[in-house]
């Protein structure tokens, strides 16, 4: 390959072959650019490149006949000409200077991650024992793409082939972070621009974490992301993961989670967009332990032409397990939001309980809300629920409201962050939860969607 070199050097992909298919020009970029990919990661991460190459050149990207992106043109997000930084050029940005966040009280452990890479300066003090860095510097792990290799995913497999490095946290046997981790994930470039972001989450026996993504753009320019995420949570261990994005109009993100879960524990899992392009989350999550459980929350506020597709599917693997499902759209304007979840209940696992809920509120009439709660179950003594709904604000309690004083933007908007606040409710960090009620109100009154002294998308 001759990289054509942009205005921040950033090398450009080849120009898509006619009749090849989207997925050519990214097997065209690792077959041309496979050493320098290399040279510029780690071991550990190049030593599964060359099957996930394997799997995307015989697979490609999946049609929307395939049930699981039957909501999302994959496709067609990955069709356009993005920049690639496989050189590992600096892209110079201060995120001291562009993220001021005034979460009050909440007294995180900060770090950034500037595209793919941590921002070395930001490395918080940890306790004996656990490791927050770069997960190119990681010089072995048993966990790396164990989860997500055996996906059979056509991004999770580009985002292997080409990722170059992330996140890696790991945090000991017994050992309990008092602090949350907050990673900031900025994304910074002079030209339109691909990112693909790793991380890797290992919580051995016992121990326990709570962790906060945030999603920026610190740049007004067409951004596609290809983020996944394995977290393996030993047995009585804890994990919450919170993520929250607030990117802007011409972001795509795909995000993959996936998290295997041992015994006795415990996960939550929070996903909130208050701003976005186009986002397709997937969450794939097994409890694979005995009396493991999990809860799992979704908020979407979306207007405009917004696209919005959680997916996650929940497989119960031994028995005495517990999930609970609850994802919660609101849509105005023209757009788009698709909830697909599912819980595989395998033969064996007895007395579990299951719950999923999808509950969806449309502003308009160009607004689309697709939903697609299924159940299958190969076990007899399980109590398995699964429900959705689509509607519009309750004309009679608008009403009511109306008859006391209160217009109609306002009657709206507090219904709307009523129906949105059973979600944000169930963060367990109080400071991060009030300020989450603030930017979903201000997300509803049309307000720019960032915390005050925040640069980014300026």
């Amino acid at each position: 390959m001759n990289p054509i070199k942009q205005s921040s050097d950033v090398s450009s992909p080849l120009p898509r072959r006619e009749g090849t298919g989207e997925s050519r020009q990214y097997t065209d970029i690792f077959e041309q650019c496979r050493t320098m990919i290399c040279e510029h990661s780690s071991d550990v991460m190049n030593a599964v490149r060359d099957e996930a190459y394997r799997r995307f050149r015989e697979n490609g990207f999946p049609t929307q006949k395939v049930e699981r992106f039957k909501y999302t043109d994959i496709a067609r997000l990955f069709a356009p000409n993005y920049g690639l930084n496989l050189n590992r050029l600096n892209i110079p940005v201060d995120p001291y200077k562009a993220f001021r966040c005034d979460v009050p009280n909440l007294s995180t452990s900060l770090c950034f991650v500037v595209n793919d890479s941590l921002y070395s300066q930001t490395i918080p003090q940890l306790p004996e024992g656990v490791v927050i860095g770069p997960l190119k510097d990681m010089a072995r792990s048993d966990y790396y793409n164990r989860l997500a290799g055996a996906a059979g995913d056509a991004v999770t497999d580009l985002n292997t082939m080409l990722a170059q490095d992330g996140l890696y946290v790991y945090v000991p046997k017994g050992v309990r972070l008092d602090r949350t981790l907050q990673v900031v994930n900025i994304l910074r470039s002079d030209v339109d621009l691909m990112v693909n972001r790793r991380v890797l989450i290992v919580l051995e026996e016992g121990a326990e974490a709570k962790m906060l993504f945030c999603d920026h753009a610190a740049d007004d320019r067409n951004f596609l992301t290809t983020q996944v995420i394995e977290a393996y949570v030993g047995r009585g261990a804890q994990l919450d993961l919170y993520c929250l994005e607030e990117t802007h109009l011409k972001n795509v993100r795909v995000s993959n989670v996936y998290i295997d879960q041992q015994q006795d524990s415990r996960v939550k899992h929070n996903v909130i967009t208050l701003h976005n392009g186009i986002t397709r989350n997937k969450l794939d999550l097994t409890l694979s332990g005995e009396g493991a459980e999990c809860e799992c929350y979704g908020c979407v506020v979306a207007d405009k032409g917004q696209h919005v597709d959680n997916n996650t599917l929940i497989t119960h693997k031994t028995q005495h397990c517990t999930s609970n499902e609850l994802y919660k759209y609101v849509l105005d304007d023209q757009a788009v939001g698709a909830f697909a979840g599912k819980v595989l209940v395998e033969k064996g696992a007895q007395k579990t309980v299951s719950q999923m809920t999808n509950q969806n509120l449309t502003a308009t009439r160009e607004a689309r809300m697709y939903t697609q709660p299924m159940l299958e179950i190969y076990a007899d003594d399980v109590k398995c629920s699964h429900g959705s709904t689509v509607g519009q604000l309750n004309d009679a309690a608008l009403f009511y409201m109306r008859q006391r004083g209160i217009s109609l933007d306002e009657a709206r908007l507090l219904l709307q962050n009523a129906f949105v606040n059973e979600v944000i409710d169930k963060m367990h960090l109080e400071p991060l939860r009030d300020r989450l009620h603030y930017l979903v109100e201000k997300r509803f009154r049309g307000e720019l969607n960032k915390c005050k002294g925040c640069q980014l998308c300026r």
